[in-house]
């Protein structure tokens, strides 16, 4: 394949990856945007094959081989609900690639660089690696973190600000002497020291933010992976790569951005740490009282849904635990054809990634068109008879807006305490995410389902079907 041939199937995959990106701005476009995005790197692979690689085929088909069969494998054993950390280990191997990929371009001394030109490539190299290790060893604490292995209490160092700082002034010291001693053909031992405060600084940096930011982590760490990738590109003077990895790098920053402007948080903030240090317990204020809950059971909470024109229903990241979205959406089903307006709330944090919910609901063949976003659907609450909170806390509490000294005071959250009645599936009391006790469960208006939530709708379900 020539070079024009390469550069035209460059471009069609760069077109197919924006074309990607667009798509998957909606959950009915979704699958085709995942489509254009298969399309586009297939075509890219093939060109590079083809038209780039001029030796070691064996190895490069071997490589392809081992790693398209462990995604094969990955893709048909990871359950929806692992979605979350499955997404930040793939950050990790980006992560890992950039990092290799630079150590590899800088012992290559086939193409010798002189000047200018060597001391931009350098640079490359340099800030390739470094982004990479921090990208390699924050995704392997996010996956820790996400998947229970690593608790989601924030890691608040004494001096940790001082202590990053300390670490940004070794890397640029490093980062001179790399390009002084590179130009003498030298530079390895500035290199490996970057490496490992890189690979520090991932560690530190994750450990620090708490549970309840762990959704913009996730954007976070896709964006640190595209601009990775980018500066692998620029290593290897790929013009694919390096617009590919700017396109994830830049998307992923704009959709931390959202996430920071949905929960009213700063990105320097939670780059910072320190919020979401819930891991199971009830933080009160000294002295004040809990309240009373009063507990409902399935049959009640059928006779309610069944008496109701308005039900919104609010996923959180306890009905992916449970792995209850199936029975959310027979119960959807059982309802809407008996009249009643069964929607879903969705708040832009739900689960442990952007669009968790969506994800799960999606896959529970959950109408597209019933599934509101939180601006869309916050004003309708005062009409609504009944609302069903499954497995979500911080999302839904009133304490954001009425207590200003709260650790979640200012965030948006989804207003289900104006509607008639709520009812609140939890396995018991303790705290969400971002270990902040929720009043709403003390309410008058609010009863709570107790139990694990497959459990307890398949209950419901069953009254609902024997009441007709």
């Amino acid at each position: 394949m020539n070079a024009g041939l390469v550069t035209a199937a460059y471009i069609t995959s760069a077109v197919l990856f924006i074309l990607a990106l667009g798509g998957l701005s909606h959950p009915e476009t979704a699958r085709r945007g995942n489509l254009f995005g298969i399309i586009g790197m297939l075509l890219a692979l093939v060109a590079t094959i083809a038209g780039v690689v001029t030796q070691n085929y064996a190895s490069l088909i071997g490589g392809l081989v081992i790693g398209g069969s462990i995604g094969l494998v990955l893709a048909k054993r990871v359950r929806m609900t692992q979605m979350p950390e499955l997404v930040a280990i793939l950050h990790s191997l980006v992560g890992l690639a950039a990092v290799l990929v630079g150590f590899a371009n800088f012992m290559d001394h086939a193409v010798e660089l002189q000047g200018v030109e060597k001391t931009i490539h350098d640079i490359e190299t340099y800030l390739g690696i470094l982004i990479g290790a921090v990208t390699l060893s924050g995704s392997v604490i996010a996956f820790g973190k996400l998947s229970g292995s690593i608790g989601g209490k924030p890691l608040t160092l004494p001096g940790r600000h001082w202590l990053n700082l300390a670490l940004l002034v070794i890397t640029v010291v490093a980062g001179w002497q790399f390009v002084n001693d590179s130009a003498a053909g030298a530079g390895m031992t500035p290199l490996l020291i970057m490496t490992g405060v890189a690979l520090l600084f991932g560690v530190h940096m994750v450990m620090a933010i708490g549970g309840a930011d762990m959704p913009v982590v996730v954007s976070m760490l896709n964006s640190y992976s595209g601009w990775a990738a980018s500066a692998t590109g620029f290593m290897l003077n790929n013009d694919l790569l390096i617009v590919t990895g700017a396109l994830v790098g830049s998307s992923g920053a704009i959709l931390s951005y959202i996430m920071c402007r949905a929960m009213n948080r700063k990105f320097l903030s939670v780059i910072a740490g320190g919020f979401g240090g819930g891991e199971g317990t009830v933080v009160t204020k000294a002295g004040a009282p809990q309240g009373e809950t009063y507990p409902i059971d399935a049959a009640e909470t059928a006779a309610l849904l069944a008496d109701a024109k308005e039900v919104v229903i609010v996923p959180g990241y306890g009905m992916a635990v449970a792995q209850a979205q199936h029975v959310v959406y027979e119960i959807t089903k059982f309802l809407r054809e008996r009249g009643v307006n069964v929607r879903f709330a969705i708040h832009p944090v739900a689960g442990r990634m952007p669009g968790h919910m969506n994800v799960l609901l999606a896959e529970a063949k959950v109408p597209y068109d019933i599934v509101l976003e939180m601006d869309e659907i916050n004003e309708d609450f005062p009409e609504v008879d009944v609302s069903v909170i499954i497995g979500a806390n911080d999302i839904v509490n009133p304490s954001a807006l009425d207590e200003p000294d709260s650790p979640i005071a200012g965030m948006p959250v989804l207003e289900v305490w104006k509607g008639n009645t709520s009812i609140v599936l939890k396995r018991g009391m303790a705290a969400g995410y971002a270990g902040v006790e929720n009043p709403l469960f003390f309410k008058p208006n609010t009863r709570m389902l107790f139990g694990d939530a497959k459990k307890s709708l398949d209950a419901v379900l069953k009254a609902l079907r024997e009441r007709t």
